[in-house]
């Protein structure tokens, strides 16, 4: 297997922790695909300030006076699409999985999912929960979720370790 370097500098022209102290070092986690490599640890590297570097040299720039956006979770998608495929897996795989994406401990611990009301792009068929010409939702059905969907997001929260925060929509 063939296995590229990369070289990382993270520059700054400060950075600081919660508690406002100066923060001096940072540790990057590695995980590379095919290899032996995941959750690696590069141990603690130290923040430098520098001037700009070459083009060709792969800077990461901290600026802690800009800030843009607001960051809620990591998470992923419960899409029909992933719910099926999910299914289809042996329960070893299903469980190694659910492992890898929501287990704190032994995965990368996501906190954060979206997923879809009635049918997406990401959908085997087209559907709805309600039918057609219905005000008094007496047609209300999520039987499609129910066999696939569902079941999938329930595993997840138990692999999250009980609480998996959602973001739902149409």
């Amino acid at each position: 297997m063939k296995r590229s370097i990369i070289s990382l500098l993270i520059i700054c022209s400060s950075l600081y922790t919660v508690a406002q102290k100066p923060l001096s070092k940072v540790t990057i986690y590695t995980t590379a695909k095919g290899s032996a490599t995941r959750f690696a640890s590069s141990g603690p590297i130290a923040l430098i300030k520098k001037s700009q570097p070459v083009e060709t040299e792969l800077a990461v720039f901290v600026e802690p006076g800009k800030t843009f956006q607001t960051m809620v979770a990591i998470g992923g998608a419960f899409t029909d699409a992933a719910a099926e495929t999910f299914h289809k897996l042996p329960e070893a795989q299903q469980q190694e999985l659910l492992t890898a994406y929501y287990s704190k401990d032994k995965g990368i611990g996501y906190t954060f999912a979206r997923t879809n009301i009635q049918s997406c792009d990401f959908s085997s068929d087209t559907y709805s929960y309600v039918g057609d010409n219905d005000p008094q939702l007496k047609t209300f059905n999520i039987s499609h979720d129910k066999k696939y969907r569902i079941p999938f997001i329930k595993a997840a929260c138990k692999a999250a370790g009980g609480k998996l925060d959602m973001f739902v929509s149409p």
